[in-house]
């Protein structure tokens, strides 16, 4: 009875005039991120934040959600009209949605996406609503121990799910940390890292480095490779699938939801992974696994399903906990600090209203898009037609005066240049600049928890291990770590042993 209760306090404020319209810009606003190649929520919500900061917290939140889930489904329009996916976590609906457009199937590829997305997401909120408030009594128990170590599990994990090399990996998470400990000293006030800049007195500004390592950084990506946007689809023809398909696509969006709930809530998971492990599996059980990238329908079901799971369990982790499992919700925990919230255990108790408002408005915000998403197809695929030359000064323009508005800085405006190069440069070195967002939200966090611990145990290290939930969480982190490192080290020495 008190779920139903708590979910009432959540519709009577999601459904409030104002709460509504956020919604609705939210997953409008996400549905053409996802739609146009190049931009993403997370350069997205980057270029927003300031915007957010007139607006009461739970608005903004349920904004910024809108927009991170909304993105999902626009990311598989694209992906299977012209096959060019506007989100990462889109891209493997392109190797069977694509074909089944060139096959005149585009109506029944893009209905299997958003019944998909639609079920997923509304599961995915219910999974949010039941889990995430016992998760957050558990969370209470936490002491700064149990805090560091869990973090320390945090950044472990995100690094073992990273693609590409583990040392690079590693390496933007002791930078991200490095750069989240420059300013003042939290107990001392003394400044460090600062470079001799007194701008930098009170540490790098959070939205000029997001802004800059996904929103400059990619548009010079972009520039530098412009994907064409000139092979638009034909007529589509009626949005709609048949029984037999019907009966094809409902076992692949169950496994879809089930495994993109579980893969979301873990660091470093979230609808990228979840969509990619989705369309692995469903190849794995087909009877006829050679029909999969010739037009399979279930090769859409599922990782659409998944991603849109994995999008919205990210979430639990992030407000019971306070610990993001992808860089988008980092950028909430940032948006939540700048509010004057402290994200963690103590949202479910201090601000009910933000907590369960925005579980109810992703219910809200699922049924706009359902609504919203196949009637504005062709709509869409006509804003594709838009030159980048055109779409990117007005997305500069926009990066710079949200960060100037932050602090009416100019400094500012010039570190998030700096870091939009530098974001350019990691990416052409491939390294991810993902795990430095993490590192950077992290690492005041991490040193406040670890100094806390110690003062506690006077100095003794033995604190994080004597405690038993601690020490089974650095033991996880030490598993983890373990596992990634073991593979790369016994590849090394099979291919020293072979030359």
């Amino acid at each position: 009875m008190e779920l139903f209760s708590d979910l009432a306090i959540g519709f009577g404020t999601a459904l409030t005039v104002q709460n509504l319209v956020y919604c609705f810009v939210g997953v409008v606003l996400g549905t053409l991120v996802g739609v146009l190649p190049g931009l993403g929520p997370l350069a997205t919500i980057a270029m927003l934040l300031p915007i957010t900061f007139t607006l009461p917290p739970v608005s903004a939140l349920i904004m910024l959600s809108g927009i991170y889930y909304g993105a999902q489904y626009g990311g598989s329009t694209t992906a299977i009209l012209i096959k060019v996916p506007g989100e990462s976590s889109s891209v493997v609906t392109t190797l069977d949605g694509h074909e089944m457009a060139r096959q005149g199937r585009a109506g029944a590829a893009l209905a299997t996406a958003a019944i998909g997305s639609f079920f997923a997401g509304t599961v995915a909120t219910l999974l949010l609503a039941l889990f995430a408030p016992p998760l957050a009594e558990i969370a209470l128990k936490f002491g700064p121990a149990e805090y560091f170590s869990l973090m320390v599990l945090g950044l472990i994990a995100s690094v073992a799910l990273a693609s590409g090399s583990i040392v690079k990996a590693l390496a933007m998470i002791v930078i991200g940390l490095l750069l989240g400990l420059a300013g003042q000293d939290i107990y001392t006030g003394t400044v460090r890292l600062n470079f001799g800049l007194s701008e930098l007195s009170d540490g790098f500004d959070f939205v000029a480095l997001a802004m800059g390592m996904f929103g400059l950084a990619e548009i010079i990506r972009n520039l530098e490779d412009e994907r064409s946007r000139s092979t638009i689809m034909g007529k589509v023809q009626s949005v709609m699938v048949s029984k037999d398909e019907l009966k094809q696509i409902t076992p692949p969006i169950i496994r879809g939801t089930l495994l993109g709930s579980l893969l979301g809530i873990l660091p470093g998971g979230g609808a990228m992974l979840s969509s990619f492990a989705s369309y692995a599996l469903e190849k794995k059980l087909s009877k006829t696994p050679e029909r999969f990238g010739k037009g399979a329908i279930e090769g859409v079901a599922g990782p659409e399903s998944a991603n849109n799971a994995g999008a919205q369990t990210s979430f639990i982790p992030m407000l019971t906990l306070g610990i993001p499992s992808n860089p988008v919700m980092a950028l909430m925990i940032g948006a939540l600090i700048i509010q004057g919230i402290s994200p963690g255990p103590n949202v479910v108790t201090s601000n009910p209203e933000l907590f369960w408002g925005v579980i109810a408005s992703m219910w809200i915000g699922n049924v706009m898009l359902v609504v919203l998403n196949l009637p504005m197809i062709r709509l869409w695929v006509r804003l594709l037609m838009v030159p980048y030359h055109v779409l990117f000064p007005c997305i500069v323009a926009i990066c710079s005066i949200g960060v100037y508005s932050v602090s009416n800085n100019v400094f500012d405006i010039f570190a998030m240049a700096a870091f939009g190069v530098i974001g350019y440069v990691l990416v052409k070195l491939d390294c991810e600049p993902a795990p430095l967002l993490l590192g950077f939200v992290l690492g005041p966090m991490l040193e406040e928890h670890l100094r806390r611990a110690m003062l506690i145990s006077r100095g003794s290290a033995s604190i994080f291990f004597t405690r038993p939930i601690s020490a089974a969480l650095l033991a996880l982190s030490a598993l983890a770590l373990a596992s990634v490192l073991l593979p790369t080290i016994r590849k090394k020495r099979e291919e020293a042993f072979q030359e």
